[in-house]
């Protein structure tokens, strides 16, 4: 694992509100400390730099893995995912209720890869949601 130096994560960690910028689940929120996450993994050539790493919850960090795209499960193409520096979340993604509704390829392979509707994660929503706790 490769060490963050404690300013960068303030950083990460201010810049986000505290929320995974996949999927914006807050850290108090998460049953698992939220992680420092490379966008592009240091085996691609990913530099430890702010415009590199994002805030991210334990399961759209697992499931993401070191990927840096996938196959959108509509055209069959190969999509890179939505990259958080560089994407603005509204133009890829809405939130439908619990439901997280992709409105491009980016956000369907990401939605797609990150298992981001998955049953388990929609209830959390659904909770967080009535609690007004979501986003």
């Amino acid at each position: 694992m490769t060490y963050i130096p404690e300013a960068l994560r303030r950083l990460v960690y201010e810049r986000a509100s505290g929320r995974c910028e996949y999927c914006l689940l807050h850290s108090a929120d998460g049953y698992m400390p939220h992680e420092v996450d490379h966008i592009y993994a240091e085996k691609h050539g990913g530099v430890t730099a702010e415009y590199n790493v994002c805030l991210s919850c334990f399961e759209c960090n697992r499931h993401k893995g070191s990927d840096l795209s996938s196959i959108d499960p509509l055209t069959g193409e190969v999509i890179q995912l939505f990259h958080p520096r560089r994407d603005k979340w509204t133009e890829h993604f809405r939130l439908n209720g619990a439901f997280l509704e992709p409105l491009t390829p980016q956000g369907r392979v990401t939605v797609f890869l990150l298992q981001m509707n998955n049953p388990k994660r929609l209830l959390e929503r659904e909770i967080l949601i009535e609690a007004q706790r979501y986003p």
